[in-house]
């Protein structure tokens, strides 16, 4: 079952990325010019980075009965933190290799803080 759906998976993502990089050379020139395709094409890797990112928040082992100091509670507090700093990073420099640097300095500082101060 779980071989099935990652060759799904797999080739749905891959028809998908071909669909996109074909239409280009599809659509009338005066239409891919138009501003909002621009600012579309602009937000696109950021938008795309922070949709993955928020799949894999790792929040299914959270419950009410959580405690502070649970592992598990650091750990999304340390991805959202890092989520937040890397949009704020990207919406001052317009950098996506720079905001995920930070990004991926700031879940590992973080968690360094989190399980350090609250153990």
């Amino acid at each position: 079952m779980t071989s099935s759906y990652l060759i799904f998976a797999t080739f749905a993502m891959a028809a998908v990325t071909f669909i996109i990089r074909a239409l280009p050379t599809l659509i009338p020139k005066k239409l891919l010019d138009t501003p909002w395709l621009h600012r579309l094409n602009e937000s696109l890797p950021l938008s795309v980075m922070v949709l993955l990112i928020l799949t894999s928040l790792s929040y299914q082992d959270i419950s009410a009965t959580t405690g502070i100091h649970s592992a598990e509670l650091h750990l999304l507090m340390a991805q959202i933190g890092a989520l937040i700093l890397v949009l704020f990073i990207y919406h001052i420099s317009r950098q996506l290799l720079v905001s995920m640097v930070v990004g991926i300095a700031a879940i590992n500082g973080l968690l360094w803080l989190l399980t350090g101060s609250l153990s």
